[in-house]
């Protein structure tokens, strides 16, 4: 082989292989992201379908109060308590259903041959026993359960979430469910829009490919220094477009869980149409349901904050990167009951297009890190900064871990993000880890290396 055909070869395949990994890497990071965004997506439709449950039964035990609180409860109330329950519905396939506690079916709206049936040792199709269950989880006040039931517009057996209360002085667990293919069918479609992303990128990877084989087999004899540090500001530079990507799609659930709180305010919907009924009617009642309503409503509109928030801070548009991490801490001290300390020296923050929402990113990739794993009492957030540089530690007094062994397994992607966020900015990142002790230590420029201000 002569020699430029060797110069050739040698320039080609190193980059065919660089290629190869980051297309691994890129199906690898993608398909993780997919799976969180998945299940992300899976968990918040879940909180929103629990929330709307627990709604639908308090509306009902709302409606038959009167008559269960009369001290009686004869036969003739209870029979009055059955039909009102039965003519409650929400949707084709939402019922009420009652069962006694020797597992025999008092009301069933949609399938009244089990009505009078004793269904205790009656099992779903994964073995789960339904109405032992249900009455475990009612006695034990969780309420819900998840198990699999004939679905009455279909005829065919689906996943179902149930929410069950007892009624102890009858004896009654009262319940409602919702069946859960809209959640299967959103997880995937964002496996589908996740591998479309692949697709898109593999493509654009390939394009790449072509045009630099091209290049380095028309050039291959003129190869350079400068040539190669070209070539690694590419890779840096696709690189930083995984983050960005992660960035994209961060935007895209937040949309889509803004959409998806609509579920929450059918219920309160359901419930402003009682009060208007009980208001008719004539009964003072109706007022405190209203009331009650609008709380809700206040939740929802809070939540919706909530999630917008946990995705894109509005305060770092507005007052800053110290402002929103600080209000990113005492949101975080509030909801996991940890006490967090934070403290900025209120520095000019003159950092490049990105950094802010980088730095902003690692505080809370650490503060999940501490929720789900340290097992801390006290979190201290600290973040100085001068005209050459910002500095962000995040300590907490957990149990610790092996930073090497976390490192050397890939475990998770939380520290190869912040890694890859601090690297691309050219700053430093050290972590360092022991029991009572492990601190996140972070230092950014404020300027890119070779830019001017």
């Amino acid at each position: 082989m002569q020699l430029k055909h060797k110069i050739v070869a040698l320039g080609i395949l190193p980059l065919v292989l660089a290629i190869a990994v980051i297309c691994a890497l890129v199906i690898s990071l993608n398909r993780q992201l997919g799976d969180q965004q998945a299940q992300l997506i899976e968990d918040s439709i879940l909180a929103s379908k629990r929330a709307e449950l627990k709604n639908y039964v308090e509306m009902a035990q709302s409606l038959i109060a009167p008559l269960y609180d009369d001290g009686h409860g004869d036969a003739r109330a209870q029979q009055q308590v059955l039909e009102e329950l039965r003519k409650l519905s929400f949707g084709i396939n939402g019922y009420f259903f009652v069962y006694d506690r020797e597992g025999r079916s008092l009301m069933h709206a949609r399938q009244s041959d089990l009505v009078g049936q004793y269904l205790w040792d009656m099992k779903d199709p994964h073995g789960l026993p339904v109405i032992q269950a249900l009455l475990k989880s009612a006695q034990s006040g969780e309420g819900f359960q998840r198990y699999a039931w004939n679905k009455p517009s279909s005829g065919q057996v689906t996943d179902k979430l149930a929410y069950v209360v007892m009624l102890d002085r009858w004896g009654w667990m009262l319940g409602t469910g919702i069946y859960l293919e809209d959640v299967e069918r959103a997880t995937q479609q964002a496996r589908a829009e996740v591998a479309q992303g692949i697709r898109k990128t593999m493509m654009a990877i390939a394009v790449v490919a072509l045009v630099a084989v091209l290049f380095v087999f028309a050039s291959g004899m003129t190869l350079n220094v400068s040539e190669h540090r070209l070539a690694d500001k590419k890779l840096q530079r696709l690189t930083q477009r995984i983050v960005s990507l992660q960035e994209e799609e961060r935007s895209r659930v937040s949309r889509e869980l803004h959409d998806g709180i609509s579920q929450v305010l059918v219920s309160i919907k359901f419930q402003f149409e009682l009060a208007s009924l009980v208001l008719e009617s004539g009964q003072d009642k109706g007022l405190s349901i209203l009331k009650e309503a609008t709380e809700r409503l206040g939740d929802a509109i809070g939540e919706v904050r909530s999630l917008s928030h946990d995705l894109r801070s509005s305060l770092l548009d507005t007052l800053g990167l110290p402002a929103a991490i600080g209000q990113l801490a005492a949101e975080f001290e509030q909801r996991s009951g940890l006490v967090v300390t934070y403290d900025d020296n209120e520095f000019d923050c003159d950092l490049v297009d990105g950094a802010a929402v980088s730095l902003f990113r690692i505080v809370q990739e650490g503060l999940t890190n501490i929720e789900r794993h340290a097992q801390a009492k006290n979190v201290s957030i600290t973040l100085h900064g001068c005209e050459e540089s910002v500095r962000l530690t995040v300590v907490d007094d957990g149990i610790g871990f092996n930073v090497a062994q976390v490192e050397r397994r890939h475990a998770g992607i939380g520290l190869r993000n912040i890694r890859e966020r601090v690297e691309h900015f050219g700053g430093r990142f050290d972590l360092i880890s022991m029991p009572g002790r492990s601190e996140l230590d972070v230092w950014l420029p404020m300027k890119m290396p070779g830019t001017k201000r």
